[in-house]
């Protein structure tokens, strides 16, 4: 049995299609079931196993893995909302992690580029040393810092500039904006790599089906080590490159009808207010190597979202 926390959530409800898609037991939760609290989450991990949240048919109710897609992701609105910032992504992180050694489950945890400075030159490892800027970033790294502390049985996933077909991201604000828009500024002094929430859904699903303890729905094969691991799509870009491209693809597919200008321009001159890092480039060489797997090229993987039926034009 599966635990999907955040089920609801851009990440969470791409793991939920695929987890269905194979037919894996599992079951999800959102903000019903507080992750700040513990005892909540202890009293909904017992309510599974003695309760019908799962159909007759389904003998297997001990929970083996949660997977933890929640987190309070709002960069900018963090600098002023630091107390649910930090209940959110270090104390909720802490409570899960907790939850999962006491039933002995394993974890799956997203984390973040923003760990780091920024200030690097060439793609950042697994192993080397956190530096937030900000809020966000600073409560991320806590509840990774809470999670390695707590057990040793857990998958910390670090992404970057994350996209998906539910929910607010910037391949949707983009394809708004141009098809509103004569012209449009984007930032050109921030690198990093797009990553689609298709492809890492389906290294989360590649963890557990390599893992000792996979469900039946997915067979047995040597598990990964436990630790740490990077994953984003193939290559690196700017804003500004993946804005061009979002436009090129979006004229291509008509998912942008509009004429419109896509401009650069420096992080100062946009008037961010927190402090993004410069270069969020990370090194995938460890999970590419545990998990034997080619990474999709980030404009590949643009390319089958933009044209895929579950685009959500407005």
């Amino acid at each position: 049995m599966i635990w999907l926390i955040g089920c609801k959530g851009m990440l969470g409800s791409e793991v939920g299609r695929q987890l269905d898609e194979i037919k894996a037991h599992w079951i999800g939760t959102d903000k019903e079931v507080d992750i700040t609290d513990p005892q909540a989450l202890m009293a909904f991990e017992k309510s599974v196993e003695t309760s019908s949240y799962l159909d007759a048919s389904n003998t297997d109710k001990h929970i083996k893995w949660i997977i933890n897609c929640s987190a309070y992701t709002n960069v900018d609105k963090a600098e002023e909302d630091v107390e649910l910032a930090n209940k959110l992504n270090n104390e909720g992180a802490l409570n899960i992690a907790r939850t999962a050694r006491s039933i002995g489950a394993k974890l799956i945890h997203i984390s973040t580029d923003y760990v780091f400075n920024g200030q690097g030159k060439s793609p950042y490892t697994e192993d080397m040393e956190k530096e937030p800027l900000g809020v966000y970033g600073k409560t991320k790294a806590l509840g990774e810092d809470a999670i390695q502390k707590e057990m040793t049985q857990y998958y910390i996933l670090r992404t970057a500039w994350l996209y998906g077909y539910d929910g607010k991201n910037f391949v949707y604000t983009m394809t708004k904006l141009m098809n509103s828009h004569d012209q449009i500024r984007v930032v050109n002094d921030q690198r990093g790599t797009p990553t689609c929430a298709i492809d890492l859904a389906s290294i989360i699903l590649k963890i557990i089906e390599k893992s000792d303890n996979a469900t039946e729905a997915f067979g047995r094969h040597s598990a990964p080590t436990p630790g740490i691991y990077h994953f984003t799509n193939g290559g690196e870009t700017t804003w500004f490159d993946f804005a061009k491209e979002i436009y090129k693809l979006g004229q291509k597919y008509e998912r942008i009808t509009h004429n419109c200008t896509v401009n650069p321009c420096t992080t100062e001159e946009y008037g961010a207010n927190v402090q993004r890092p410069a270069y969020s480039v990370l090194s995938k060489d460890k999970i590419c190597k545990e998990l034997k797997i080619k990474l999709p090229d980030w404009k590949v993987s643009l390319e089958k979202f933009i044209k895929g039926d579950r685009f959500k034009s407005e």
